[in-house]
């Protein structure tokens, strides 16, 4: 016991190893553990006393003395037979003791979880005792297992072997984070067979990837992004063994442009680092990289296929709505920690194309109100991004004017319709089922949404009446009406008040949109001083280049014609989950 005691004192510098290097984990522990292969092996109950020999004993002669119950060293014949072994749920696989805490405890491994208990003396109530303090780990829950020794200031390599840390992804509301559990012993070879089987264990777990492509943009939001991904993210990967490739973009469509020619199949995922343009732009890329690897014609209304590989998102920009629709909060060690633990989320996608040709992959857009104030917006980025942004917003709602639209739509009849996606992925259009329903009038907002789009500023989403893969769109259009009423409605995304819940506003359940607008009028542009003359109650309003604005995933588009918008079931896979909420203190504007 005075070994053990010895363990970890306040004073000692801890280092973690990690010693999966390779596929092979016997070569990983070889390289990682220099001189410490001539240890000879402990029984797990005789841990607590380092056992010495001066003669070393041929081999036959000490797999012949050991203890049936004690972990056997993994000889090259041994790792086969055990590897080929499906071993029960409960059936355990090793079994030995370490000190956890201050107490020793009777450790055991399964295929499913490692379980613990602390040894005590004997006493007729012992068993009773035990089966209360009892604590398990299920092992869907760790994601790294290292090796840990004590180093003496600047040491870099070797050092006494401690034992071996567990990492562990734990769940706190929406929140992910890591958690270290310490399993201590000396004995090299107990903790070099404990190593392997939970690494053998670890590496069957389905979707965890071992291979990323990064992207990062640097001046997204408050220029944090790869800041944010070296301190918060980078490390984790890094505990996981995930190799990252990182691109920091450069310019607007350098994502893009990369994601078109490089080879996904040395990639396991790939992950962007910035705001929800950032990730509009990845999200069409690998769509339309799978668009090209399949030869479909985008120049024409085809149905897409899936995109090859998932796509992860650390939140870094100013609303992040992506991020919190599959994470429910803006945090980048749960974001990460989704990624790790390769939780998929397939999502529901758009497709936009105007005049028969595909504009964009994408998960909501937003026409009118949406469109004028991000195009203010983009036309004064001199100023902060806050700033600027609440400043087109007070600019548009004080400049409020009506569209002229032909609003046409597809109603989807959920599970059905779903049905039918699944039999027309790879031939045919959805579209062509069902008939098309007409409004003609003025909208101050059109909202098409594939996601919920959690924020901050809607907690329960900018659209709550659709979901992240149910195959539909929710379809939002806002009529004209005064001022005031439609700043109520805008307020309400923020309060549990029904947002929708007026006279002047309809919602429809769609799987396809025709946007129309109409060029009426002679007010050019938007909401800049020279239109002040213009009557903004009655008049519509167009663009002076003969386009219009659109708010697409949160880049601004011109489209000088009518705009299709068609949803595609589950065309994308999110590292993440279904999130009903955010978990996000509400933000309230201050312009409105």
């Amino acid at each position: 016991m005075n070994t053990q005691r010895r363990v970890c004192p306040a004073n000692i510098h801890m280092m973690l190893e990690s010693p999966c290097k390779s596929i092979n984990v016997l070569d990983a522990w070889s390289e990682n553990q220099e001189e410490l292969r001539e240890t000879q092996p402990v029984s797990p109950r005789g841990t607590r006393k380092r056992v010495k020999t001066k003669k070393k004993q041929p081999k036959q002669q000490q797999n012949a003395t050991r203890s049936v119950s004690a972990p056997q060293l993994c000889t090259d014949d041994a790792d086969k037979e055990r590897k080929e072994k499906k071993y029960r749920p409960d059936e355990p696989i090793v079994r030995g003791i370490f000190q956890i805490g201050k107490k020793s405890h009777d450790v055991v491994l399964t295929a499913t979880r490692v379980t613990w208990t602390p040894i005590q003396p004997e006493t007729p109530a012992a068993d009773h005792d035990v089966k209360k303090q009892e604590e398990y780990l299920e092992l869907k829950d760790v994601f790294a297992v290292k090796v840990k020794r004590r180093r003496s200031a600047g040491q870099q390599t070797g050092g006494t072997l401690l034992g071996i840390t567990l990492f562990q992804c734990r769940t706190k509301g929406l929140k992910l984070k890591e958690h270290a559990i310490h399993l201590n012993n000396l004995s090299a070879d107990h903790c070099e067979i404990w190593f392997k089987s939970l690494k053998e264990i670890l590496s069957g777990f389905k979707n965890r990837p071992k291979s990323l492509k990064v992207f990062v943009n640097p001046i997204s939001h408050k220029k944090e992004a790869y800041q944010i991904y070296l301190d918060e993210v980078a490390p984790l990967f890094k505990l996981a063994d995930i190799e990252a490739d990182v691109t920091i973009t450069e310019r607007k469509g350098h994502a893009l442009s990369i994601l078109k020619d490089c080879s996904l199949e040395d990639y396991d995922g790939v992950v962007c680092v910035g705001g929800d343009g950032s990730v509009a732009e990845v999200a069409h890329g690998l769509l339309l990289r799978a668009q090209m690897d399949a030869g479909r014609d985008t120049d024409s209304i085809f149905t897409p296929v899936q995109a090859a590989l998932p796509l992860g998102i650390i939140p870094a920009g100013s609303t992040n709505v992506v991020a919190c629709s599959v994470h429910g909060i803006r945090r980048a060690m749960t974001a990460a920690l989704h990624i790790i633990m390769g939780h998929h989320q397939p999502v529901d996608v758009c497709s936009f194309s105007s005049m028969g040709r595909l504009l964009r992959f994408g998960f909501s857009a937003m026409f009118g109100f949406g469109g004028r104030t991000l195009a203010l917006a983009e036309r004064h980025r001199w100023m902060p991004p806050s700033q600027r942004h609440e400043f087109a917003l007070i600019k548009t709602l004080a400049n409020l004017k009506p569209e002229d639209c032909e609003l046409s739509f597809i109603t989807s009849r959920g599970a059905e319709d779903q049905i039918k996606a699944e039999r027309n992925r790879d031939g045919g259009d959805i579209c062509e089922h069902g008939s098309w329903q007409t409004r003609q009038g003025l909208y101050l907002n059109i909202s098409i949404m594939a996601i919920p789009c959690l924020c901050s500023m809607a907690p329960r989403g900018l659209a709550p009446n659709t979901r992240l893969n149910n195959g539909s769109m929710a379809l939002i259009a806002v009529g004209h009406t005064s001022r005031s009423e439609f700043a109520k409605h805008l307020k309400r995304y923020n309060s549990t008040n029904n947002q929708f819940g007026f006279s002047f506003i309809e919602t429809h359940t769609v799987k396809a949109v025709k946007l129309r607008p109409h060029s009426q009028g002679s007010c050019a542009d938007d909401v800049s001083e020279e239109n002040e003359e213009c009557d903004s109650k009655t008049m519509p309003i167009i663009s002076s280049e003969g386009t219009y604005p659109w708010n697409i995933d949160g880049d601004l588009w011109e489209v000088p014609s009518e705009l299709l918008i068609r949803v595609h079931l589950q065309l994308l896979t999110l590292f993440g989950a279904d999130m009903e909420e955010a978990e996000e203190a509400p933000v309230k504007c201050s312009c409105i």
